[in-house]
C-alpha cells in the first residue's frame, strides 16, 4: 500500500479525496444530527397534540358507551388512549402507569419477538418503565392558544427522545389521557447512508483518476522527453497545453531545449572555423619546414607540426563529438558489436565475440562503434587479445571487453579517463597519442545515458560499457531503423581503425573521420 501510495498520484488522489469525503461528512452529521433530532420530536409533538385534540372532539360527541370501542381503535402500537375520572397530579407516577400501558399488547395483535409492531415493542416500554424515576418531571400546562382545542391541557416529556404525554379534560369532566412514543431511530450509519456513501466515494475516485492522469500525463511526457534530450536526442517541442503551472513548465522545457541546440550550433560554427583557421598556418609551417637545409632539423620540425596537427584534430573532435548530427536509430546492439569485432579479426587481430541473444537498442550507432572501437583495439593493443560480450541485466545492458594484459592501477581508473592524461610521457605515435581517446569514448557512452567503468580481474583488464535500458516513450526525431537491419546498418560503417586511445589514454589518433569532425 506504501508502494502505491508512493508511486501513484492517482492513489494519493483518491485517498484525499475520500478522506475529504469522510472529514465532510463527520461534520455535516455533527452539526446536522441535533438539529434533525429536534425537529423529529418537534414533528412527533405536532402530532400528538393533533390526535388528542381530534379524538377529544369525537369522544365528546358520542355517548359514553361507544367511548372504550373508539379509545380501543384508536390505540396504535406507538400511542395509547384511556380516560380518567381526576386529572394527573404526579409526573412520576403518570409517567410510569404510560410506559405500562404501551408495554401492554394491543387486542388481537401478537407482541412476540420479531413479529411486534416496528414503532414500540414491550421491551421498550418496560425498559423506560424501570428508568423512569432517573429524572424529576413536572407537567407543562398547555394554553388554548398553544394547540388545536380552545381549552388547556397538561403536557409531560417522558424522555430525550420522542416520548411525551397529554391529558386533556373532557366537557363531562373526565380526563383523556395521551402517550406517544418511538424507539429512536437508527444511526447515521443505515443502509441508505453506507449506500449513498459507498456511491459518492466511487464517483469521486473515478473523478479523482481522471483528473491523475491529466496531471501525471504531461509529466510523464516531460521526463521522457527530458530524458531523450539528456542523451543528445534530437526531441519534438512538448505541446505547450493544459493549465497555467503544466503549460508554462512545457514553455520553459521548450525554450531550454531551443536554447541548447543554439549554444552547441553556435559551438560547432566557432569550432568548424577554428579548425579551418588552424590548418592554413600549420600547412604554412610545413612547407617553409620542408625548405630547410639540414634534414636532422627538417624532420624535428617537420615531427613538431604534426603533433600540433594531431593535437588540434584531437582536441576538436573531443570539443564536437555531441555536436555530431548523427540520428537515433534502433539497431541490434549485438549485431553492432559484432560486426566491429569481425572486422578486426579480418585485419588480423585476435578478437572473440561470445554470441548473446539478439538486443534491439535505440542509439546513434556510428558514435557507439566508435566507442566500442576504442576499447577492442586498447585491449589489443595492451592486452594481447580483446573478448568481447553483450549482456543484458536487471537494470542496464553491459558491453564487457576483457584481455590479457597487465592492468591499469586502481588509483588510475578514473584519472584516464581525464582529458590529455597518460601513463607515459612521450607522443610517439606508435606508443600513444594526446590522451584524448577514454575521454571521447566516456563522452560518447555518457551521452546515450550509460558509463564506462574499469576493473581489474585475475588476468587482465575488464571495461564495461554499461547502458539504460530503454523504457519506451515519444520517438525522437530522425530515420527509423528496424532491429532486424541492425547487421546490415552497421556493416556500413567504415571498418578501418581508427586507435583512439585505449589503456591508460595511451592511443590516441585523431580518432574520427573527417565527416564525423
Amino acid at each position: 500500500m506504501m508502494n502505491l501510495w508512493k508511486r501513484s498520484l492517482a492513489a494519493r488522489f483518491i485517498c484525499f479525496t475520500l478522506l475529504s469525503l469522510m472529514l465532510s461528512q463527520a461534520i455535516v452529521f455533527f452539526i446536522s444530527w441535533d438539529e434533525h433530532g429536534q425537529t423529529i420530536r418537534k414533528s412527533a409533538k405536532g402530532e400528538l397534540l393533533s390526535r388528542c385534540a381530534s379524538l377529544a372532539r369525537v369522544l365528546e360527541a358520542t355517548p359514553p358507551a361507544l367511548q372504550t370501542d373508539i379509545l380501543n381503535a384508536s390505540n396504535t402500537s406507538s400511542a395509547r388512549y384511556w380516560i380518567s375520572t381526576s386529572g394527573p397530579k404526579d409526573a412520576s407516577a403518570w409517567r410510569e402507569e404510560a410506559w405500562e400501558r404501551l408495554a401492554q399488547p394491543l387486542p388481537r395483535v401478537s407482541f412476540r419477538g420479531h413479529n411486534a409492531p416496528a414503532e414500540v415493542r414491550p421491551d421498550f416500554a418496560r425498559n423506560n418503565a424501570r428508568n423512569g424515576d432517573a429524572s424529576p418531571l413536572q407537567w407543562i400546562d398547555l394554553k388554548p392558544e398553544a394547540w388545536p382545542l380552545s381549552r388547556p391541557a397538561k403536557f409531560l416529556y417522558l424522555d430525550d427522545a420522542t416520548g411525551m404525554g397529554l391529558a386533556v379534560q373532557l366537557a363531562g369532566g373526565a380526563w383523556l389521557n395521551t402517550v406517544f412514543a418511538k424507539p429512536a431511530q437508527d444511526g447515521f450509519w443505515t443502509s441508505q447512508s453506507t449506500l449513498a456513501l459507498g456511491l459518492s466515494a466511487t464517483l469521486l475516485s473515478i473523478i479523482a483518476v481522471f483528473a491523475a492522469r491529466g496531471i501525471a500525463q504531461p509529466l510523464r511526457r516531460l521526463a521522457v522527453a527530458a530524458e531523450a534530450l539528456g542523451r543528445g536526442q534530437q526531441v519534438v517541442p512538448l505541446p505547450e497545453t493544459g493549465p497555467d503551472d503544466i503549460r508554462r513548465t512545457a514553455e520553459a522545457f521548450n525554450r531550454m531545449q531551443e536554447r541548447l541546440h543554439r549554444f552547441v550550433d553556435d559551438r560547432t560554427r566557432m569550432l568548424a572555423a577554428i579548425g579551418h583557421d588552424l590548418r592554413t598556418p600549420l600547412t604554412s609551417l610545413r612547407l617553409r619546414a620542408e625548405f630547410v637545409s639540414d634534414e636532422d632539423i627538417r624532420e624535428k620540425m617537420l615531427s613538431t607540426i604534426s603533433e600540433i596537427q594531431t593535437m588540434t584534430e584531437a582536441t576538436l573532435a573531443f570539443a564536437r563529438e555531441d555536436a555530431a548530427a548523427e540520428d537515433t536509430r534502433t539497431v541490434d546492439l549485438s549485431a553492432l558489436v559484432e560486426s566491429l569485432c569481425d572486422d578486426l579479426a579480418e585485419l588480423g587481430h585476435d578478437v572473440s565475440f561470445s554470441e548473446r541473444q539478439k538486443i534491439s537498442y535505440s542509439c546513434r550507432p556510428d558514435a557507439l562503434r566508435r566507442a566500442c572501437r576504442n576499447l577492442v583495439e586498447n585491449a589489443i593493443r595492451y592486452g594481447e587479445r580483446a573478448r568481447v560480450s553483450v549482456e543484458r541485466k536487471a537494470d542496464s545492458i553491459e558491453i564487457i571487453v576483457s584481455d590479457d594484459g597487465p592492468g591499469i592501477p586502481d588509483s588510475d581508473h578514473e584519472q584516464v579517463f581525464t582529458p590529455f592524461f597518460r601513463m607515459e610521457n612521450s607522443r610517439n605515435r606508435e606508443t600513444g597519442g594526446v590522451g584524448l581517446g577514454l575521454s571521447i569514448a566516456r563522452t560518447i557512452v555518457r551521452h546515450h545515458g550509460g558509463d564506462i567503468v574499469l576493473t581489474n580481474a585475475q588476468k587482465g583488464l575488464r571495461a564495461a560499457i554499461s547502458l539504460p535500458p530503454l523504457d519506451g516513450g515519444p520517438p525522437p526525431v530522425g530515420r527509423p531503423a528496424t532491429a532486424a537491419a541492425g547487421r546490415d546498418v552497421v556493416k556500413t560503417l567504415d571498418p578501418v581503425p581508427r586507435g583512439i586511445s585505449a589503456r591508460a589514454n595511451h592511443r590516441d589518433d585523431g580518432a574520427y573521420p573527417e565527416h564525423a569532425v
